[in-house]
């Protein structure tokens, strides 16, 4: 019994030894791979960190969302860190929507203007911040082009760039005679690769190579030294193990050899995708004066003549602003499938110069920016995939029923500053735009509102034209249609038909700004929040004009005007007490404090600076008895007659913080 007991245990100690041994063979076989793929991985970890890091930052896309980072982590980090608000001019309303540079962004959308910068909108507020950058503990860092921060970098790997680098072809030399060079430096470069793998095949011990290939000479004897460094000595058993954990790690090498054979190629350079997050495997060739940034190539001012040549299928944004490109030929594109975003503008391009299949090869294409060209009608054959199409500032003479035809899809569209009319623009020409919901034809010559607006329009800007009088037909059919801005132009009170736009249910604001207004026009619509009447001539608001709205205007802004004592009396702003938020009567005509003013339960912000005001009685402002409940935080007084010594304690009692408060300066008669 007790031998089987000292058997027992003899059997267990000898089990606990090979335990051992094999977990401590196991931990030298990962230290020797570690060692040996030390050099090759230490800059790929490290940039593997700076692209979780830098996931953040989407491309420079409008208001769309990139798979490598959530929308919703990122507006949540721009709400609760507002960084810099802009000065983006916003138009009060329901939606919240943002005007970035004339271009509507809706609530919560993100996007990038610039690099390294993403803005959200939120409520009508532009917010913008910029990437940070963490500290890097590394001893050597680099920015990469087109990246927002710095990422570590072997002082080896700096060495072998900059040996490299010497060796680019100089940017005087022609892209035909590069791409030449590049394919017969590919051809060479195969054959050695080629041989080197069948040399290492007969042998385990890593060779030098020659001729063309002697550029990769260091780098292997490196590794070679540093294996055998670190490669123990062993007899018996563990030589043969030894022997199989060097076939093991010589069949990595290899792997991990064909894998940076894209990094180095002959005698031309060219940084590996793994180091720069968002670049495609094999940047492409580009002109002087262009750059690769996110996906989108930069040629703006440039000196072109015409569209370069380029091969980039991977590049989704072209931006060719500011030259001197007048035509743009069949095959133009043909190089960049993917593009979905293109920017011309500022170019010489005619209509004539435009062949019939430009665009046909962009089958991705959402956003076109044709701007400040000489195109006197709209290119056919546009990609049914588009969504913006701006030709603002052209020369276009026509719209015809077939001009708009196909692009179903399209959501914005701008034609400012042409020379279109209701005698040259289709009633039909808008008929299969079913998704528009944004259209800008200001600075025209339109007398009268275009005829066939879509049943999708939300937004309708006719600025700077020669509209004199809106119909009952106008918006018949556009339901939907929420803001409506009509200024500069030559509109009469008397010429708004009564059933005009009563009966709308959704718009919310109108501009009637610098018209030839002499009265608050009636028959306003039912759900307005946000009236503009701003530099016409107005000396007069009857009574009741706002009293049928629901639930109430919140913003009317009657600046430069004519307005005094006589033009205004309790009812006229009868129906807007519970509601009026803002109310801007600066540079009229009024001697007092308007009535109606102290019953405003919810003015936040009243302007009646640069009238002829001379004195500020007790509760023409302030209700002494309501003061707890008053919402006015500015007031602005300042460039009338007003004594400030001779003004009541009474008469601000209702302002929580007095700075907030302009009485200075005071104009002395």
């Amino acid at each position: 019994m007790k031998r089987a007991i000292l058997f027992c245990l003899i059997l267990l100690i000898a089990f606990q030894t090979d335990c051992e041994r094999s977990t401590r063979r196991q931990r030298r076989r990962v230290h020797q791979r570690r060692l040996g793929k030390s050099s090759s991985f230490h800059l790929r970890a490290n940039r593997q960190l700076e692209v979780q890091q830098t996931t953040a930052v989407p491309d420079a896309r409008l208001s769309t969302a990139n798979s490598d980072y959530s929308v919703e982590e990122n507006i949540e980090s721009l709400l609760s860190n507002l960084g810099v608000e802009s000065s983006y001019s916003v138009l009060p309303g329901k939606k919240g929507h943002c005007f970035v540079k004339g271009m509507i962004m809706y609530n919560r959308a993100v996007w990038s203007p610039e690099p390294c910068t993403t803005c959200l909108c939120s409520n009508g507020r532009v917010l913008c911040e910029e990437t940070e950058c963490h500290p890097k503990a590394c001893p050597h860092t680099i920015k990469p082009e087109g990246e927002c921060c710095p990422i570590c970098f072997d002082t080896e790997q700096q060495e072998s760039i900059n040996k490299l680098h010497k060796q680019v072809p100089p940017p005087q030399m022609e892209m035909d005679q590069v791409a030449i060079k590049e394919a017969l430096q590919s051809e060479e470069d195969e054959e050695v690769v080629k041989g080197h793998k069948e040399h290492k095949k007969e042998t385990t011990v890593p060779t030098k190579l020659h001729g063309d290939g002697e550029r990769t000479e260091g780098k292997l004897r490196a590794e070679e030294e540093g294996r055998s460094a670190h490669q123990p000595l062993y007899h018996g058993r563990r030589e043969e193990e030894d022997s199989e954990e060097e076939t093991e790690r010589e069949g990595e090498e290899e792997e991990e050899e064909e894998e940076e054979e894209d990094a180095t190629r002959g005698d031309v350079f060219r940084m590996s995708s793994r180091l720069i997050p968002g670049t495609p495997r094999g940047r492409p060739r580009l002109p002087r004066s262009c750059s690769l940034s996110y996906r989108t190539i930069s040629c703006i001012h440039a000196d072109f003549t015409e569209i370069p040549p380029i091969t980039a299928p991977e590049v989704t944004s072209l931006e060719l602003v500011g030259n001197s490109i007048s035509s743009i030929p069949n095959e133009a594109f043909n190089g960049l499938p993917n593009l979905e975003r293109l920017d011309l503008s500022r170019n010489n391009i005619t209509s004539s110069g435009i062949g019939p299949q430009a665009f046909k090869s962009l089958k991705k294409l959402m956003r076109l920016n044709m701007d400040g060209n000489n195109l006197v009608h709209i290119p056919s054959e546009l990609p049914t995939t588009l969504e913006e199409l701006k030709i603002n500032d052209n020369n276009l003479q026509a719209i015809d029923e077939k001009s708009l035809s196909d692009l179903n899809q399209l959501v914005t569209l701008e034609l400012e500053g042409n020379n279109l009319s209701e005698i040259n623009v289709n009633p039909l020409a808008f008929k299969s735009l079913k998704s528009l919901s944004y259209l800008r034809l200001g600075k025209n010559k339109f007398r009268i509102i275009p005829q066939g607006l879509p049943a999708s329009i939300e937004e309708l800007y006719l600025e700077n034209n020669q509209i004199e009088e809106i119909t009952e037909i106008c918006f018949n059919h556009t339901r939907k249609i929420t803001m409506i801005v009509l200024r500069y132009n030559k509109i009469e009170e008397s010429r708004i038909a009564p059933l005009a736009w009563i009966n709308q249910e959704n718009l919310e604001s109108i501009d009637l700004s610098y018209n030839k207004l002499y009265h608050v026009p009636s028959y306003l619509p039912r759900s307005l929040l946000h009236l503009v009447l701003i530099g016409n001539q107005i000396d007069r608001i009857p009574g009741y004009v706002f009293g049928h709205m629901e639930p109430g205007l919140e913003y009317l802004y009657m600046s430069f005007n004519r307005l005094s004592d006589d033009s205004v009396d309790l009812v006229s702003f009868y129906g807007a007490y519970h509601s009026l938020r803002e109310l801007f009567l600066d540079h009229n005509d009024f001697k007092s404090i308007p009535p109606g003013i102290h019953e405003m339960k919810a003015l936040h912000f009243l302007r009646l600076n640069n009238n002829k005001i001379r004195n500020i009685l007790p509760e023409q402002i302030c209700n002494v008895e309501e003061d707890e409940d008053s919402a006015l935080e500015h007031l602005h007084l300042e460039n009338n007659y007003i004594r400030t010594r001779e003004i009541s304690s009474y008469a601000f009692s209702c302002i929580r913080l007095y700075s907030s408060i302009v009485l200075k300066p005071q104009r002395i008669k």
